[in-house]
Order: structure tokens, then sequence, then C-alpha cells
């Protein structure tokens, strides 16, 4: 193990055993770099990486301070690894977020609030307009995607999947997607799915709110490469 993995392991340690809490400031350099028993370089090359990770964050000329470790900050990193992937690689990682989606929407048709719908409803208002110029506006419809399925995953209750969803399916990742499909009107297929998910989600119905999600996204799993 490197100095450097000694700091990160000696820190996250701290946090785990409630040294540190989410908001704490990290002792001062001196005194930290002495109780984990490195030299202060190897500490700053510590606390860089943690940062990168999402566990600390250094505000100039005040500390550096643990964040609040939520799993959307925490998970963040892994997207890069998602959108490094070619489209041969991805039908693996679609089915994860097929999966995740799958249940998020069945949770969220049982506790979507009432403006989670209205939110969700004018997000699908806007998309007709999007879909009748010529050419479509593919960014714009992106935009509207990535709004809809954000609205589905936070009301499911469950912040992983919330933080999860939002990884697998990065702006990037879903162009890369649209790209493959749009000789086939996928941008209307894809409108007409949501609009039968957000119907189940209207009525409370967890059930159709699954099916209609894993229908959904198991169309576009269909269209990617198998490798």
């Amino acid at each position: 193990m490197s100095r450097t993995d000694e700091v990160v392991d000696g820190i996250k340690r701290m946090i785990l055993a409630g040294e540190l809490s989410p908001g704490d400031r990290l002792p001062v350099e001196n005194e930290l770099a002495e109780a984990l028993g490195v030299s202060r370089g190897s500490l700053r090359e510590g606390v860089r990486a943690l940062s990168i990770l999402g566990i600390v964050h250094t505000r100039q000329g005040d500390g550096t301070y643990v964040t609040s470790l939520d799993p959307g900050r925490l998970l963040a990193p892994m997207g890069f690894v998602v959108e490094l992937q070619g489209d041969s690689s991805a039908r693996p990682f679609h089915q994860v977020r097929r999966i995740l989606e799958t249940e998020a929407a069945a949770q969220a048709a049982l506790r979507i609030t009432d403006e989670g719908l209205a939110e969700s409803r004018t997000v699908l208002d806007g998309v007709p307009a999007l879909l009748a110029q010529a050419p479509v506006d593919h960014d714009r419809f992106i935009e509207a995607d990535i709004a809809f399925h954000r609205i589905v995953a936070a009301h499911s209750g469950n912040p992983v999947i919330a933080a999860l969803t939002e990884t697998l399916a990065s702006r990037t990742v879903r162009e890369r997607l649209l790209r493959g499909q749009r000789q086939s009107g996928a941008e209307e297929r894809a409108h007409a799915d949501h609009e039968a998910i957000w119907r189940a989600l209207a009525d409370r119905d967890p059930d159709r709110a699954r099916t209609h999600m894993a229908a959904h996204l198991l169309t576009v799993e269909e269209s990617l490469p198998t490798g």
C-alpha cells in the first residue's frame, strides 16, 4: 500500500468510526499527517484522491471538509467508467439500468407526489412540439428524456437507485443510444412509452408502471450491439 493509499484508507476509517462526520472539518495538516504516520506531501495527495471520490472537498483558505457523503456524490465518478465504454460494451450497463429503473417506476407509483406528477407532466407536454420539428431537436429531446427518468427515480424513495440511474444514464450515454436509433422513429416510441409510464404513475399502479418501464427500456436494450 502506498503512502497515498494509507491516507485514503486512514481518513475513510475515521469516517466509518464516527471520528469524522459529514460536514466536519479535517484536523489541520500537521496533526492529521502525524496521526496517520505520513508526510505532509503524502497527506495532500491522499486528500486530492478523496476529493476526486467525492468524500472530501477543500475550501480555499478555510480547510478541508467531509462532504455530505450522499450517494449521488459518491457514485458520480462511476459515470466516467460508463461513458468510457464503447457501443459494443453498452449492453451490460444498460441491463443494470433496466433492472433498477423498472423497480424505481413501481416504487414511484406508490410514492410520487402530486408535485412530481405535475412536474413530469410538464416535461412530457413539451415533447410533441420537439417531435413536430424538422429535423427533430435531438438535444432538447434528450434533455426531456433525462428529466422524466430523473423524476421517476427521485420519487422511488431510494436515493441509491436515483444516484445509480443518474450514473448509468448520463447525457453522453443517451446520445450514443439515440444515434443508433434515429432512423427508426425512436423519439416517437420513447415518448409514447413515457406517456404510458406516466399514466400508470398517475393511477398509482405499481404493476403497470413496472411493466411499461421494463418494456420501454427493453426496446432500447434490443437496439444495442451484442458485443
